[in-house]
């Protein structure tokens, strides 16, 4: 009897798709997701961090320094914006258009060394007048800019060495009294050959043997500073009311959009259409009712941001308006695609689970897209996630106008009028029964 009620229970979860989909689809697709995002992060595979360096200071030093940050495998050093095709190379950064380029979201670290920092680059000891490596970060990547400084510390020690061997003598004599003329010429000598045998490896493009991975601190002084969310009081909370607030948003238009089933189911659908209402009208007209609804949904999520955790929503309204109804169109077309395509609701529900899901762990819902490796973040775009995240966070994150938000809008728009042409090409099922 045993036997046969476990015959009959596989037989019943083999007849029912969404069941089969939900109990071993959905645990791979996730498993292959999260194996795509955190699997090459270990070893020399790590993710690397943009960095925009501007070198004030032009000495020996700063440029060993500035060598070493671009031989540097996890980060990708930048001193000048991207050359774009047909035109000429625009000029270095500056320390204030590098801090621009962070406050666009270009990269999300600017590293700036000081004029001066050449005479006296070491930090053993204090020195009037020393002016401190500025490390200018965006706070919505809080990983980068602990990062970029411990590497930092990590690339003085190796490029540098000359520098702290010469400091490190004159350190010791001014302790000890005084070095006499052997000593000074014996230690000199080997300066000279440290420096040799560094400019030879500068030349080579190879790393020093001591670059161990092993991150020192305080070789240099270094200063950080927020210059993006320095000012808001809750900075961080726009980026999880749109990352969530879009997921459920999904799950409300596949729900709302199953209603098609049920009436077909019904035979409601039938009775709709012979009253003389086109398919196009009636899924127009479901369309502006699950688009209504995303819009309340997401309304009262940054109501209750704004009144519980402080999120500065009545100043960016005209933002926030343009944003919330361009993703609640394309979340509302997604909807009536799920139920045209779909035969039934457990159907519907086991592709739309599948589906919702898979987007918001590759589009940002999940944790964040600055996180993954190069390629995901790309497949990322193909998501309502990743492009809604992307305009929220330039309204609320980066104070940036309406005008800026054109290709998160137009982007999500356009996935709309595609997905609910798609979704009037498969009810056309329904015009024929």
């Amino acid at each position: 009897m045993i036997a046969a009620i476990v015959r009959n229970g596989f037989r019943a979860l083999r007849r029912d798709r969404g069941a089969l989909i939900l109990c071993f689809v959905l645990p791979v697709a996730f498993f292959s997701i999260f194996a795509l995002v955190f699997g090459p992060m270990s070893g020399n595979s790590t993710p690397r961090v943009n960095v925009l360096v501007v070198d004030e200071d032009r000495s020996a030093a700063s440029e060993r320094l500035v060598g070493g940050l671009h031989r540097e495998r996890a980060l990708a050093t930048d001193t000048r914006p991207e050359t774009k095709a047909g035109e000429p190379a625009p000029p270095e950064y500056t320390a204030a258009t590098a801090e621009a380029a962070v406050k666009r979201g270009t990269a999300p670290v600017a590293l700036i060394i000081p004029a001066g920092f050449g005479a006296n680059p070491i930090s053993f000891a204090p020195a009037a007048g020393r002016k401190p490596i500025r490390i200018l970060h965006d706070s919505s990547n809080p990983v980068a800019a602990q990062m970029v400084a411990g590497l930092l510390q990590k690339v003085a020690m190796t490029s540098l060495s000359g520098s702290m061997a010469d400091l490190g003598m004159r350190y010791f004599a001014l302790a000890s009294g005084g070095l006499t003329p052997q000593q000074r010429q014996n230690l000199e000598s080997s300066l000279v050959r440290m420096r040799d045998q560094a400019a030879q490896r500068d030349l080579n493009g190879d790393a020093p043997a001591s670059a161990n991975g092993d991150n020192v601190g305080g070789l240099v002084s270094v200063e950080m500073r927020d210059i993006v969310g320095e000012n808001k009081k809750s900075p961080m909370i726009a980026f999880y009311a749109a990352g969530i607030g879009v997921m459920f948003l999904l799950f409300t238009a596949s729900a709302s959009g199953g209603s098609l089933l049920d009436e077909a189911e019904s035979g409601a659908l039938d009775r709709i259409l012979s009253a003389r209402v086109s398919m196009t009208t009636l899924l127009a007209g479901k369309l502006t009712y699950s688009m209504l609804l995303a819009c309340c949904q997401l309304t009262l999520m940054f109501l209750w941001g704004a009144a519980v955790f402080h999120l500065d929503l009545f100043t960016h309204l005209p933002g926030f308006f343009v944003m919330t109804v361009a993703t609640s169109f394309a979340v509302a077309s997604f909807g009536m695609l799920l139920a045209s395509f779909s035969h039934t609701r457990a159907q519907q529900a086991a592709i739309g689970t599948l589906l919702i899901l898979t987007m918001s762990a590759i589009g940002g819902s999940m944790f964040p897209r600055f996180l993954m490796p190069e390629t995901m973040k790309k497949v990322g775009l193909l998501t309502f996630n990743a492009w809604a995240i992307d305009g929220y966070t330039k309204v609320f994150w980066r104070d940036e106008p309406v005008s800026h938000l054109l290709p998160q809008v137009a982007v999500l728009i356009g996935f709309g009028v595609l997905l609910f042409l798609i979704a009037r090409r498969f009810a056309r099922r329904w015009e024929s029964v």
